[in-house]
């Protein structure tokens, strides 16, 4: 069973998501490396590079005193199969943590949509062989009052704002993990 986690809603920051004893003591031997995997809102769609939420996620990680690499593989577009095609180019050897964020785009492309939970499991599946590990964000945190099917257009909409407080999340995430012995 792959060891992954599923980020709760906004409303649930204070959650704690998973245990990850395996990373506990990286941030103090090594930067931790870390990839974000996704589409449009990974990529930092309509915000410059360092509004992106990798980027921020890097810098708030830095002020934490927890140097670590966040590798922004957001492809504008990317349907979970994609993804999961370009998935061991992205993640080079040496990688800690891959960051997911299937987005909207299989919902998008109906034909994708039917493959979606089979490419997030074989992604993680992949990933736990190689002893790295998942955090999945689903699109409920970016959108958590949203509740129309229409909101899965609106995925290009967030803001350099909403993109601060995803990252800000993340770290909480992160960091939360990383102190789980």
């Amino acid at each position: 069973m792959p060891t992954f986690c599923r980020m709760a809603p906004l409303e649930a920051a204070g959650a704690s998501c998973c245990r990850w004893p395996a990373i506990a003591g990286l941030a103090q031997t090594a930067p931790l490396r870390i990839v974000a995997l996704g589409a449009s809102n990974t990529a930092g769609w309509g915000v410059a590079a360092s509004e992106s939420y990798p980027a921020q996620l890097e810098a708030l990680l830095a002020a934490k005193g927890m140097p670590a690499s966040v590798a922004n593989a957001g492809v504008p577009g990317d349907t979970s199969g994609a993804m999961l095609a370009r998935l061991d180019r992205e993640v080079p050897p040496g990688t800690h943590l891959v960051i997911l964020q299937p987005g909207t785009n299989d919902e998008r492309y109906s034909s994708a949509a039917r493959m979606r939970t089979t490419n997030i499991a074989e992604i993680g599946r992949r990933l736990d062989g190689r002893g790295i590990k998942l955090v999945i964000i689903e699109k409920r945190v970016c959108w958590p009052n949203c509740r129309r099917a229409s909101c899965a257009r609106m995925a290009f909409t967030i803001r350099p704002r909403g993109y601060t407080l995803l990252a800000q999340r993340l770290r909480r995430v992160i960091i939360d993990a990383l102190n789980k012995r």
